[in-house]
């Protein structure tokens, strides 16, 4: 039997980038950000997550769990995947940000193909930047975390490699995990057309 993953699309950010606007809700051809994450990776996974801080009735439209930092104070992504690993039903949870719209069909099994015994973490490397917020992390991680977090820590990579972590290079695929990160890629891309 396929092992059965959860998923947490991370949509808890404050979008300094995008002058503060909420980038999950923005829209991309017709559709909010956040979707076009949720029609990439949900065929890949058994359970999708919503971790969002704020405009909660929107994307509770979706009709997707959707969750808030259990810590408050918009501690950046390790706070969202804390509140997914507290929620996810399945010991694997797969991370993604809200703002990556073309994410790989393959991402998942790619993830999961480079686990070894004991890995604990698995992120994405593009053969040139890393990609510390989409990965595949041990739902047993929580109570690390959490420590990590009250002790002020924020770094997402500083936390993955004090754990048993393997990396996927998807060089092959690096558009993939384009950001969308200010409002003109947002209209550099929405005026390309014919994006999936």
């Amino acid at each position: 039997m396929q092992e059965q993953i959860s998923a947490v699309i991370l949509c808890g950010g404050q979008a300094r980038r995008m002058n503060g606007v909420d980038k999950g809700l923005q829209r991309l051809q017709g559709k909010p950000l956040y979707q076009w994450v949720y029609q990439a990776i949900a065929t890949q996974v058994d359970e999708v997550i919503i971790s969002a801080n704020r405009s909660l009735s929107q994307y509770a439209e979706s009709g997707l769990p959707v969750i808030s930092d259990h810590i408050e104070g918009f501690l950046g992504p390790l706070s969202g995947m804390f509140s997914g690993l507290q929620t996810a039903k399945h010991d694997w949870v797969l991370f993604v940000p809200c703002d990556t719209p073309f994410l790989p069909v393959n991402l998942v099994t790619r993830l999961l193909d480079k686990r070894r015994t004991n890995t604990e973490v698995v992120y994405v490397t593009d053969g040139e930047r890393e990609h510390p917020t989409c990965c595949l992390l041990k739902r047993t991680l929580s109570a690390d975390l959490k420590s990590y977090l009250q002790q002020g820590n924020r770094r997402v990579l500083q936390f993955f490699q004090q754990h048993n972590y393997e990396t996927a290079d998807f060089s092959a695929q690096k558009s993939c995990f384009t950001n969308i990160n200010s409002l003109e890629q947002l209209a550099f891309y929405h005026q390309r057309g014919n994006l999936k």
